[in-house]
């Protein structure tokens, strides 16, 4: 009995420490994502950010933008956009749950326009890399997608996401040198329960014990402290507090 009721309160002291620690910043988060969205009328037109297809180089974009609803008010969903030279469209890779809901594989790529808002949320550009070097990316890409370790599991909550597929094609093509946002819950689940890692950039690594506890240590990274999927940090390269929920605080994080 005495171990259940410490085990109380522990869960209890726990859930205080989160509120306490981020109920103002998330309150602060909450003024940028609207509650009341229908996903049938949400909108899904293009950001008109993206370069046009026609052009004859390759082009290697990744996006991220507020996720839908409520969940936007913690964190963003990523995804990665890719043109070969020879290509008149864009294929977009990425992992949405719901197509687990259809028993089908929730990572895939397919035709699409790169830049579409996010059922209304506007996406930022967090890669933007061309000609030769966006050519051997893509192969990489590729690779890395065939890849990836879940293709039939996502959890929203510590991972695997939209954002740990995004981070483990970033660690297997560190050509891309993807800084994902702190905002992007689930950056920091390693794959098959690897503790050490290189970060998401390549310009540093990281510990975390399943995306839930850890600290991130890269040049692009700056100074990450990961607790229960939430990110306090300061960006060196370009000053910047991370804060979760909020993001970026200073100077913007850029795609380059």
């Amino acid at each position: 009995m005495a171990n259940i009721s410490v085990g109380k309160w522990a869960k209890r002291a726990g859930i205080i420490f989160i509120v306490v620690l981020t109920g103002p910043v998330l309150g602060v988060a909450c003024g940028h994502v609207s509650m009341d969205k229908d996903w049938r009328t949400a909108s899904r037109v293009s950001a008109k950010v993206a370069p046009s297809p026609d052009t004859t180089e390759a082009i290697v974009q990744i996006y991220a933008a507020r996720a839908f609803n409520w969940r936007g008010i913690f964190g963003v969903h990523t995804w990665i956009a890719t043109k070969r030279p020879q290509d008149k469209y864009f294929v977009v890779h990425d992992v949405v749950g719901w197509r687990g809901f259809s028993n089908r594989r929730v990572v895939a790529s397919y035709i699409d326009v790169p830049d579409r808002l996010w059922f209304g949320n506007h996406p930022d550009i967090l890669v933007d890399l061309r000609g030769p070097e966006a050519e051997q990316a893509i192969v990489n890409i590729a690779e890395a997608v065939q890849d990836y370790p879940y293709p039939w599991t996502y959890r929203l909550w510590p991972g695997p996401n939209s954002n740990t597929f995004t981070a483990y094609v970033g660690r297997h093509v560190p050509e891309l040198r993807l800084h994902l946002p702190p905002t992007a819950i689930g950056k920091d689940f390693l794959e098959n329960g690897d503790i050490v890692g290189p970060s998401p950039s390549g310009t540093g690594y990281q510990i975390s014990a399943f995306g839930l506890l850890g600290v991130t240590a890269a040049w692009r990274e700056g100074i990450e402290i990961n607790l229960i999927g939430l990110v306090f940090g300061v960006d060196i390269r370009r000053p910047a507090l991370k804060l979760p929920g909020v993001g970026r605080v200073g100077l913007p994080q850029g795609s380059s």
